[in-house]
């Protein structure tokens, strides 16, 4: 579980007042523990009038399978209406040697209708239900990673973390909850190429909300207070999206670090 959550923070226009022509994104990161690398990844971001897709490999679509040895890749794509973020489609599978995993989930309007998991997991009398309630205004994992913020104001103030990612992922449920903690430079990041401007600093606390398990474990978990994230912003928009997750536990901490981080505005398309 916190793996996932790692992933889940580790992801069109017209309401969060990005600009009309559209804008890309391409970034890679390294994943480490302990100051020790487990694996790299990659991400491709695209943002327009009609709304946003996402493709990744490697930790964005499976940290726990690249930890084990494994790969794995995800898409999705969406809308955005007033502020929200409104997934279509998602898709993700993982491979490693103890385990195959593929998720698709499909909806509208925030509700994810559809949900395909295989292999799916055994039932235990002390796993919180997943009920339908629990698909209704929700973003998928790699969704959630694209975050407009509201107004006009510095995209990289204290707007970029008010907010409360409601993530359904096929089998859990559960709420990310941001809250600024201070600015940071990316210069401060050496390890990362491409950008060097400012960051907003949140600091992340998970609420487990139905699909996890009554374990000791998710209680740690939902009190543990030193998970980070870094946000960074997608030139010619109000989106940010995270270029560091920090994640602190007893026996060390996870990096999820972005190495290469670069955007662009396309120009429109000239029409006669």
């Amino acid at each position: 579980m916190p793996l996932r959550l790692a992933l889940s923070m580790c992801a069109l226009l017209a309401a969060a007042g990005a600009a009309g022509a559209g804008s890309t994104l391409e970034a890679r990161y390294a994943v480490t523990f302990t100051g020790v690398t487990l694996g790299q990844g990659a991400l491709v971001v695209e943002v327009n009038e009609e709304g946003y897709s996402a493709a990744g490999s490697a930790m964005v679509a499976g940290l726990l399978q690249m930890i084990t040895g494994g790969k794995g890749t995800a898409a999705a794509r969406g809308q955005i209406v007033n502020g929200r973020i409104l997934p279509i489609s998602y898709s993700g599978n993982s491979e490693s040697k103890e385990r195959s995993h593929e998720v698709r989930l499909s909806g509208a309007a925030g509700t994810i209708k559809d949900v395909h998991v295989e292999p799916k997991r055994p039932f235990t009398s002390d796993r919180v239900p997943i009920r339908d309630e629990h698909r209704k205004d929700v973003v998928d994992p790699m969704s959630a990673a694209i975050m407009p913020v509201a107004g006009n104001g510095d995209v990289t103030g204290a707007d970029a973390c008010k907010r409360t990612l409601p993530i359904f992922d096929g089998e859990y449920r559960y709420d990310l909850v941001f809250s600024f903690e201070r600015n940071d430079s990316a210069r401060e990041l050496k390890e990362m190429r491409g950008y060097g401007g400012p960051l907003a600093v949140c600091r992340v606390e998970y609420r487990p909300i139905a699909g996890h398990r009554q374990r000791r474990q998710v209680q740690e978990l939902s009190e543990n207070k030193d998970i980070f994230v870094w946000l960074a912003p997608i030139e010619g928009t109000r989106i940010v999206m995270p270029v560091r997750v920090s994640f602190g536990s007893k026996i060390g901490a996870f990096i999820v670090q972005a190495t290469h981080f670069v955007s662009e505005v396309k120009p429109r398309p000239a029409t006669r």
